[in-house]
């Protein structure tokens, strides 16, 4: 790990000024999980380190205004999932948070973090696209807001501008009774990297949105707006069509080790399946029906 200047600025402000003056040479650090084991590793050696974790405007960091929710830089994956709000409205994304390596993981990682890294198998990135986040990013031009969708363009890359930050995601209480559900595929049980990641939501209209990860170079978001997937009395064809169109668009990687192709195929649909059963039922528990 090469020598590196610390920085520990007070607002927003002076994040922008530091990012600014120091273009590519400068790192944010606010959880560092990602961060210090990629500057251990030398994929990274930055010349300035600018630590947010000391910036008033990020306080609380997970704040209820209505009918949204801000999840702020400094909002680590702990302190998301012990929120009872999150727990009554995202379950998906409360599984997801609580599917991040361990409990001293969770406590220092930031879901904004989680994103910015930018990585395909992102275990909040399919919640956070059923739930049609919007990423507040500010910078040296002001503040834009974008849409989670928008935001991953691929591989650990985002639509990050020079002198960017992402202040914090926003989320929108679902407006109709919504049940969801966060499945993911791991080599083996306990902390590992997930080799598909898939998020389901189904509202009372019978709208089905599903995002899954790690099988391309960024997660996706697919919509059956017919209503067959939630329908049962759908027949399994017209499902497995569905199913079939939605996963249309997978990839997945030749050359990663964590899994095949043809697996990673098989187990998205399974995958699929499972979350849709379970966001079902929890929509039916929602609107209190036999």
């Amino acid at each position: 790990m090469r020598r590196f200047t610390y920085a520990r600025p007070q607002n927003v402000e002076e994040v922008i000024h530091l990012l600014v003056e120091s273009g590519t040479s400068a790192r944010l650090l606010a959880g560092g999980t990602d961060l210090v084991i990629a500057m251990r590793d030398r994929e990274v050696q930055p010349e300035i380190i600018v630590d947010i974790k000391r910036i008033a405007e990020f306080y609380p960091a997970v704040r209820w205004n209505g009918e949204m929710v801000t999840l702020s830089a400094t909002a680590v994956m702990g302190a998301i999932a012990d929120d009872q709000g999150i727990r009554q409205f995202f379950p998906g994304l409360l599984e997801a948070v609580l599917a991040v390596g361990s409990v001293q993981i969770r406590n220092r990682a930031t879901l904004v973090g989680n994103i910015c890294n930018g990585s395909p198998a992102a275990d909040t990135a399919p919640p956070l696209l059923v739930y049609g986040a919007v990423v507040v990013v500010t910078g040296p031009d002001g503040t834009r807001r974008v849409p989670i969708d928008d935001f991953i363009v691929g591989p650990h890359r985002t639509t990050l501008e020079p002198g960017e930050l992402v202040a914090a995601v926003e989320l929108p209480v679902p407006g109709r009774p919504t049940g969801s559900a966060y499945q993911r595929m791991t080599r083996r049980r306990g902390t590992d990297l997930a080799s598909v990641t898939l998020c389901c939501g189904v509202d009372d209209t019978g709208t089905t949105r599903m995002a899954y990860g790690s099988v391309g170079p960024r997660p996706l978001l697919r919509i059956d707006k017919n209503g067959v997937l939630a329908d049962p009395a759908a027949p399994e064809e017209a499902k497995a069509a569905v199913f079939d169109d939605m996963f249309a668009a997978a990839s997945p990687s030749l050359t990663s080790l964590r899994a095949s192709p043809d697996y990673r195929q098989a187990m998205l649909r399974v995958l699929g399946a499972r979350a849709l059963c379970t966001a079902t039922e929890r929509l039916v528990e929602l609107q209190g029906l036999p």
